[in-house]
């Protein structure tokens, strides 16, 4: 496979707004490790956001058609850079590099699948 780029944008509101009108939506969305370090922020909407847009970027490049966000995870390394652990039937695909960013009223991601 030759390297592939997905990219992702998100408004941050749109995100608060249906975990407000949703609560089990972040338990389906996101993992443990994922939801604790966004709890621990001023901000917990944000980091979802960027995570989510994570998911999604790597879901565009690796051209993934049926998968679970679950299975997409964003973890932080010892350096304090982002990283992407792959789950279930994706944990043979990759590597997958990812890069996070927010302001604002935004949160997009970038993955780059080599």
């Amino acid at each position: 496979m030759t390297a592939a780029v997905g990219i992702d944008l998100l408004e941050i509101e749109r995100l608060e707004r249906a975990l407000e009108r949703r609560p089990r939506l972040a338990d389906r969305l996101f993992t443990d490790a994922e939801r604790a370090y966004a709890a621990a922020r001023a901000r917990p909407a944000r980091h979802l956001a960027a995570r989510f847009c994570a998911k999604e970027a790597v879901a565009k490049a690796l051209a993934l058609e049926a998968w679970s966000p679950r299975d997409v995870e964003v973890v932080i390394g010892d350096d304090g850079a982002p990283g992407v652990v792959l789950h279930g039937r994706l944990a043979d695909q990759g590597p997958v590099a990812v890069s996070l960013t927010h302001e604002r009223g935004l949160a997009g991601a970038v993955a780059l699948a080599e």
